[in-house]
């Protein structure tokens, strides 16, 4: 969900004035993925890279978040939206790590849609994470193969129980995937819009839909095969 600053900046505002406004397009976006039926969305909310940012900075972006966390919890359960997340979240503040936890569970018996947040998420790391992980278990001799499945590295993955992503979007014209996903994104379609996400609508979300279903899936295969 790029472009926030950039459109904050356009228009001689201060640059959480454009998360504030870009936070407001995650509502309509994920009411419209809910209304045509789409079961799982995850939002790049906050990745582990932008730690980094000027402090003051990411302490009005920690305290939109738990703002907005509060804020839809009733509209979550009103749609039976599941909130859950990914990434190092144990590095976010205890009161926005304590809302996000709370949130989570209140909506976890919600089941017509998954809404997943990254936060503190960076790819890299998730890989890592899940190695160390294998590694522990090897060492406590719980993990007694000298190989492990694509499949079954999956599941300690962040994602696990989840299905990889069809389609990624990105806005603002930037055309790089950033640390995100890069193991569940192997055979994702990836749709690259100039729209700054502040300005990103149901219109545009549906566009780029439209022009997901024009392209033909083959995960390996020749055209002739999808097509018996």
């Amino acid at each position: 969900m790029d472009g926030n600053g950039r459109w904050a900046k356009a228009r001689g505002l201060p640059r959480i004035e454009g998360h504030r406004r870009g936070s407001e397009v995650v509502d309509e976006i994920v009411t419209s993925c809910r209304d045509i039926g789409i079961r799982y969305l995850t939002l790049y909310a906050f990745s582990m890279e932008n730690w980094a940012r000027p402090k003051d900075e990411i302490t009005a972006l920690m305290e939109l978040l738990k703002e907005f966390l509060i804020s839809k919890r009733e509209k979550l359960l009103k749609n039976e939206i599941r909130l859950v997340s990914i990434g190092d979240i144990e590095r976010l503040p205890q009161n926005v790590l304590h809302v996000l936890r709370e949130t989570e569970e209140i909506t976890s018996h919600c089941d017509k849609m998954f809404l997943n947040l990254a936060l503190s998420y960076s790819s890299r790391d998730e890989i890592v994470r899940a190695i160390n992980e294998l590694l522990k278990e090897k060492e406590r001799g719980e993990f007694k193969d000298n190989f492990i499945s694509v499949e079954r590295f999956s599941a300690y993955l962040d994602t696990q129980g989840m299905p990889d992503p069809d389609l990624l979007i990105r806005t603002s014209g930037e055309r790089r995937i950033s640390n995100f996903l890069l193991w569940q994104c192997a055979y994702a379609e990836l749709f690259f819009s100039e729209t700054l996400w502040p300005e990103f609508n149901r219109d545009k979300l549906f566009e780029a839909i439209q022009e997901y279903q024009s392209r033909e899936r083959r995960f390996g295969r020749t055209s002739e095969q999808i097509k018996r």
